[in-house]
């Protein structure tokens, strides 16, 4: 991820490939974009899946990308309340490129 919002918005604004860059950012962005592909999940789900990353870390990475319209967040009207995480229609656009990436990484790597 850039550093500063300055940084975000002169690199970004001049190149796409740096925007989808900026989304993704980091393994554990990749990962809950891997995790949604298939099926909403709900935190605890990404907890598990995502074993060995902190809960404070992943709760900010879904805020970004439904910040970003990546992810939807809903909230069913249950006690206790459930929420669920799914990937939006711009999210779901994304699995190409994770796609490609598993098969560089299976062919390459």
């Amino acid at each position: 991820m850039l550093r500063t919002e300055r940084q975000e918005k002169i690199i970004c604004k001049q190149c796409p490939l740096a925007k989808v860059a900026h989304i993704f950012g980091d393994t554990c962005t990749l990962l809950i974009i891997r995790d949604l592909q298939h099926s909403p999940k709900r935190f605890k789900d990404l907890e598990t899946s995502l074993a060995g990353i902190s809960s404070r870390t992943i709760a900010l990475k879904l805020k970004f990308l439904e910040s970003n319209k990546i992810i939807v967040r809903k909230i069913f009207k249950e006690k206790p309340p459930k929420v669920e995480y799914s990937l939006s229609l711009k999210g779901k656009a994304l699995c190409k490129i994770t796609d490609e990436m598993r098969s560089y990484g299976k062919k390459y790597l």
